[in-house]
């Protein structure tokens, strides 16, 4: 690739490379050239700009989950040499809290749970960012509601004057990457898919999935066949009904070896006014920052990874209802 270290054999090798590296072999400095100085990086609890706020950011976690690894299920990507490229980078972690901080007193706990960064890198360095963590299965592993977590945050930041805001439309940041991904059909047929099942599109789980698809959602969920993934879209859905979808990136591929795949960073911005998978309506206004990927096989999509933060989707909850 040009511009890249001759060490990395594409991007892949690259964006799994310097995860490693930073990580598990605790080259935090590194940070300083595989990230620019002034990158943004958007997560549902908010922005963090300058790759020295990152480092900070690598060093707490560090100190909380001494011994997290971050096992490396995908990258699913598109770009050029000449225009840069966007991986979706689909993690496994796993982690004892062993060190005070967000968490709370070091529980001895130990976590399982998923992330997908899409990452925007050009010339060795990675230059703009979103990053999914699953929260709500972190704090369940920790034996707390994601609701209750939400409100221990929000007091913990000085109560709802003061605490820190979620990720919505109105308070991101330009975005320094500006492409949309690529036109491969498996991108857009999950693009399409997702929009008839967030629309409750009648039969859109059937004539889309496999009949044994199987997800694997927030909160650490596993769900199997028509029946339950329905069910999930439409738990979704009808907590926030008058929500628009929408999809900020989209990549399909079909590489040698592998499934055809689609990654898909997307959001649904709307009213909390239904009932659903955030409990009771309560008028609140929300924004859900979702990535998602996708494989599919001969019978439709088989296997998909569904991620959004629910801490932060309670939080615009309560921060809106006091």
């Amino acid at each position: 690739m040009q511009g890249f270290d001759p060490k990395f054999g594409d991007l892949p090798d690259f964006i799994i490379g310097i995860t490693k590296e930073i990580w598990e072999e605790r080259g935090v400095e590194t940070l300083n050239h595989y990230y620019t100085p002034n990158i943004p990086v958007r997560s549902p609890d908010g922005v963090v700009i300058g790759n020295q706020a990152v480092i900070a950011a690598t060093r707490a976690t560090l100190a909380e989950f001494p011994d997290r690894q971050l096992l490396g299920e995908d990258v699913i990507w598109s770009g050029n040499d000449k225009d840069g490229y966007l991986s979706s980078h689909r993690i496994l972690s796993t982690a004892t809290h062993s060190g005070d901080g967000v968490f709370g007193a070091a529980t001895g706990t130990r976590l399982h749970y998923r992330v997908i960064a899409d990452c925007a890198a050009v010339n060795n360095q990675i230059y703009d960012e979103w990053l999914v963590r699953d929260l709500g299965t972190i704090v369940r592993q920790m034996g707390v509601d994601p609701r209750t977590f939400a409100a221990d945050q929000i007091e913990a930041e000085g109560g709802p004057e003061l605490a820190k805001r979620p990720l919505t439309p109105h308070n991101d940041v330009a975005p320094v990457y500006l492409g949309s991904g690529n036109t491969h059909e498996i991108g857009a047929a999950y693009a399409e898919t997702l929009r008839g099942v967030l629309s409750g599109e009648s039969g859109a789980v059937e004539q889309r999935y496999d009949r044994a698809a199987q997800l694997e959602g927030p909160g650490g969920q596993t769900i199997h066949g028509w029946d339950e993934t329905s069910r999930f879209w439409a738990d979704l859905g009808s907590a926030l009904p008058d929500a628009v979808f929408e999809v900020h990136h989209q990549i399909g591929r079909a590489d040698a070896n592998m499934a055809p795949r689609a990654a898909l960073r997307w959001s649904l911005t709307g009213t909390h006014s239904g009932s659903g998978a955030f409990g009771s309506p309560t008028g609140a206004p929300v924004h859900v920052m979702g990535i998602s990927h996708a494989e599919f096989g001969p019978r439709g999509l088989h296997r998909e990874f569904v991620l959004f933060d629910e801490v932060a989707v309670h939080k615009q909850v309560l921060l809106h209802t006091g």
